[in-house]
């Protein structure tokens, strides 16, 4: 059965943030709360545990995952952002936004889309999920926690324990969730364009 860490949503006890750490060292899936939606992670280099997570969302290597960083910083690490970006970059993180972007040579090829060679980028907001990123010391791979049938993200920790408890390593509860995933920007190509409108408002961005 999934490991269930309940920690404090504004000081999340660091003994439990390092015991789910250590989950996603050794291959687990955790579900973790963020500014949006639940999402389901996964360490970076552990094929295993990704084809996992594809497989428990239903969707193939053409679906874009999404880096959670620290922040900008380490974002520029994993892809090519030029100054126009960069600004629009600093004015959505952290937030609920995942930018689409030319990833760099630091992101495996198996994690990127298999023709374009782009990746999804976030720096979350949440208070929780940037301090289990700490205690993990690198990006962790992220998607969001939509079942194949559901059209909503799950966001309670008990209800995502019933129902993952075989597939996951461990649930962290900080209280439920929103259920609207992020905004989903693209800014590979030529001319930006708008994936998705969810929980990151498109004025903050300057877009609307």
């Amino acid at each position: 059965m999934a490991q269930l860490f309940e920690v404090h949503p504004e000081h999340p006890q660091p003994r439990l943030l390092k015991q789910a750490a250590d989950l996603l060292r050794a291959g687990g899936i955790l579900a973790v709360p963020t500014d949006s939606s639940y999402a389901l992670v996964c360490h970076l280099d552990d094929k295993a545990a990704v084809d996992r997570m594809r497989r428990l969302r239903g969707v193939d290597e053409r679906h874009h995952l999404t880096l959670l960083c620290r922040d900008l910083s380490e974002l520029a690490q994993y892809a090519r952002v030029d100054n126009q970006q960069y600004r629009l970059l600093k004015l959505g993180t952290p937030g609920p936004y995942t930018f689409i972007l030319q990833a760099t040579k630091e992101v495996p090829r198996r994690l990127s889309h298999p023709s374009r060679r782009t990746i999804g980028l976030r720096v979350p907001e949440h208070r929780v999920t940037q301090s289990l990123l700490a205690e993990h010391a690198q990006p962790l791979l992220a998607t969001t926690l939509i079942l194949p049938g559901d059209e909503l993200p799950l966001n309670d920790a008990q209800e995502i324990r019933e129902r993952l408890q075989k597939q996951l390593q461990g649930v962290i509860d900080a209280g439920a969730c929103s259920v609207e995933p992020t905004t989903v920007i693209d800014l590979s190509g030529d001319e930006l364009a708008v994936v998705r409108q969810g929980r990151g408002d498109l004025s903050v961005l300057g877009l609307d």
